[in-house]
């Protein structure tokens, strides 16, 4: 096995043979182009995310600056929208469905390195994939952790760690981040008069 596919199969790998580091360089060009285009070019951004991202939907905003290591391994569905300071570590894949709202400052990391200093030494890592379901909403400074699922519709709270899988429909934060309560029809009828109409 190649090291890009002991990558994407979560076994340990070594990042810096030369496909795995031409790659990243290729998606930090795009990236330093991405990031330098003025706030009214949004036409040229969003045709520089396609050419980098694994898949995108019809409709997606990232605002920059936003980072990644690959990019070809990050998927977002429809109405993404992500706000400044974006960092996803995609060594593994990063599926995100549709209707997802991420806060400034939001980290999503597949990757870890070894827990022997040894094997650390040797630059032996690893990575898991990360999936995110549909109407989730990350608050502001959350790291999202190696191989966690976030289930539909539910909220992380600003600054969480989230190291665990987190259900479907449930407002969930801290660090370690835990499900605080379910979402409910009363959560909905909040709001029901104003936007919803």
């Amino acid at each position: 096995m190649t090291e890009k596919e002991k990558m994407l199969a979560g076994l340990a790998y070594k990042a810096f043979g030369e496909e795995l580091l031409g790659e990243r360089q290729r998606a930090k060009e795009i990236l330093f182009d991405y990031n330098a285009l003025r706030p009214s070019e949004i036409e040229k951004r969003d045709n520089l995310l396609k050419q980098l991202l694994g898949q995108t939907g019809t409709n997606f905003f990232i605002e920059p600056p936003f980072r990644c290591d690959y990019g070809y391994n990050i998927s977002i569905g429809e109405q993404f929208y992500s706000n400044y300071n974006f960092t996803v570590l995609d060594c593994n894949r990063v599926t995100i469905g549709d209707h997802v709202f991420i806060g400034p400052n939001v980290s999503i990391f597949t990757a870890g390195h070894a827990i022997d200093p040894e094997m650390r030494a040797a630059e032996v890592e690893f990575a898991y994939p990360i999936h995110i379901g549909n109407r989730v909403w990350i608050g502001g400074g959350a790291i999202i952790n190696p191989g966690v699922t976030i289930g539909d519709n539910s909220i992380i709270g600003s600054g969480s760690v989230v190291t665990k899988d987190i259900p479907a429909n449930v407002i969930a934060a801290g660090n370690p981040c835990r499900v605080i309560r379910a979402i409910t029809e009363e959560d909905k009828r909040q709001f029901e008069s104003t936007s919803l109409k």
